[in-house]
This record gives structure tokens, sequence and C-alpha cells, in this order.
């Protein structure tokens, strides 16, 4: 079973495929990933101008099917941190600051920067998926258990490490141990991006013969 991710991010696309790796359910087939750049052809840009994660989501689902015309997901997050002021809410843009798309670097400076004017951020990741089967089946999903559980966020990255495509993990704390989280391994960083949860949503829909 082929599925598009709907990504060029290959730390997404590596961290999707090892999650859900080897499931599958009353014998159905186990599912295989690709990525945009696996594609023939370039994908569409797309301008992600919805008011929340699922919308999205969604956008790019709807996007990339109607171009390739095959199976496909995408997924969306948007970073709160507790206690701060609007206007510094990263929201749906966590890479883009002031109209500008920031680089990892730049990413992991204006973050520690952030956490160096207000304080270690307590924080979590809002997350949504849309999978379009066709246009008369698809399947979303932005309930609690794509929400991330609380962290902090510091201004001193851990060993200067950029765990590439996803910076803010190198400012990541766990907040029971206190331990950054490239501390702790893979499994603490998939807990972050609440990888689970995206594999019972996948596991629900196989168990109901949708997918």
């Amino acid at each position: 079973m082929k599925l598009l991710y709907g990504t060029g991010n290959s730390a997404k696309l590596e961290i999707m495929r090892r999650t859900l790796a080897g499931l599958h359910v009353d014998g159905r087939e186990e599912i295989e990933i690709h990525g945009l750049k696996d594609m023939d052809k370039e994908a569409p840009f797309v301008p992600e101008t919805g008011e929340t994660v699922l919308e999205n989501a969604r956008q790019k689902a709807y996007t990339y099917y109607d171009y390739f015309r095959v199976p496909v997901f995408s997924c969306d997050s948007g970073l709160y941190f507790e206690g701060l002021p609007e206007e510094a809410q990263p929201g749906l843009h966590v890479r883009t600051v002031n109209g500008k798309y920031l680089t990892d670097d730049e990413m992991l400076d204006y973050y520690s920067g952030l956490a160096k004017t207000y304080g270690n951020l307590k924080a979590r990741y809002y997350n949504a998926i849309c999978l379009v089967l066709d246009r008369e089946h698809i399947y979303e999903c932005m309930d609690e258990s794509l929400v991330s559980k609380t962290f902090l966020i510091t201004s001193v990255p851990y060993s200067k490490v950029i765990h590439k495509g996803f910076p803010i993990d190198s400012l990541s704390v766990d907040m029971d141990s206190g331990k950054y989280f490239y501390e702790q391994g893979e499994k603490e960083l998939d807990q972050l991006a609440v990888m689970e949860g995206c594999r019972e949503f996948f596991r629900k829909l196989m168990s109901e013969g949708k997918l």
C-alpha cells in the first residue's frame, strides 16, 4: 500500500516511515511512504493560508492529490507558548517570522532569543493530518491525540546540534527529567512529534477497512 506524504522535509519523512513501519491490521498490507522528492515532477507551491492547522493540512493534501493523482496525506503543526503575548506566539507560522522564511540556523537563533527574553518557555505543538484517497474518500484528524505533551524551550541549545528539519528540537527539554530531548533518544523525539497519534490514525482507518 503506497501513500504519498506531502512533505519535502526528509527528516519528517524518515520519522513517518519509522512510525508506520510494521503497521498492518487483519492481514492488510503495510504502508509504504513516499515523499514529494520521490515523485517524477516537482510539487506545486501551497501557500498554506488556513486559519487552523487542519485547514493548512487540507490545503496541502488537496493540492498534491489534484496534481499527482495518487493517495496522499499532509500534516501541519502550530506551536504555542504558555504566557506569551499574542504577538509573540508562533502559532501556525513556526518557521516564518515577520514575513521571512527562516533557515534551521535562523530558527535556532530566533527561538533561543525568545527564551532569553521571556525565560524558559512552556510549549506545546498542535497538529493535524488530512488523508485524501480520492475526492470521495477524505479522512482528517485534529484531536487531542495529535497534541504534544508540554515541554520547555530553553535559550541554550544542546551542544549546538541541529536536527535537520527540526531545529527547535535542539532547544527542547523534557519537563519531567529536565533533560534535553537529544539526551533521551529517538523515542522521546517521536513523542514530541506525537507520532503515536499519527500511527493510531492510520491503524484505525485500516481496522475499519477504509485504507
